[in-house]
């Protein structure tokens, strides 16, 4: 028996491409979305990703910036997003990345948790990425490495001494 949990892990993942979308070094990545989402989609603990029109979320804008991508998804918890993660044609499409996408200093992968049956907007992740690359792992915005229970969770306040994130 399934009990129904009050909050859902929402986690966003942006990468910036080194070429273009339709370029010959992006056609491996491209042409494994479909297939990769459908993995997704499939997968015990999915609740729900980001896309627009066109099946996956390549085209929508994130940051301002047009060579950045982003991926959002919505899982029960992190042990179902990570086992999808980590295991077959994701985990493949993983260790070629560097191929297809810049090496970022700052976080680009956040994890939150949202109340059951919401589903975080574009600006609600950009929102959460800032936090995490402002205060590092919170219970507001972490990674995998320092996660947090489940809970309801407000951002820090910046100190009036820190610059503004980017």
């Amino acid at each position: 028996m399934t009990t129904s949990a009050a909050y859902e892990l929402a986690q966003v993942n942006i990468a910036r491409l080194k070429a273009p979308l339709d370029s010959p070094q992006l056609k491996d990545f491209v042409d494994a979305l479909d297939p990769v989402n459908a993995v997704a989609d499939a997968s015990d603990g999915f609740v729900w990703r980001l896309q627009s029109d066109s099946g996956n979320a390549t085209d929508v804008p994130v940051f301002g910036d047009d060579w950045l991508i982003v991926n959002m998804s919505v899982w029960r918890d992190t042990n179902t997003l990570t086992a999808f993660m980590y295991q077959g044609q994701h985990r493949e499409l993983l260790a070629r990345r560097r191929e297809w996408f810049e090496r970022l200093q700052e976080a680009v992968t956040a994890l939150w948790w949202v109340p059951a049956g919401h589903r975080p907007t574009v600006a609600e992740a950009e929102e959460r990425l800032l936090h995490l690359r402002a205060h590092g792992a919170t219970a507001y915005a972490f990674n995998l490495r320092t996660t947090f229970p489940q809970q309801e969770a407000h951002p820090l306040a910046s100190r009036a001494d820190e610059p503004a994130p980017l």
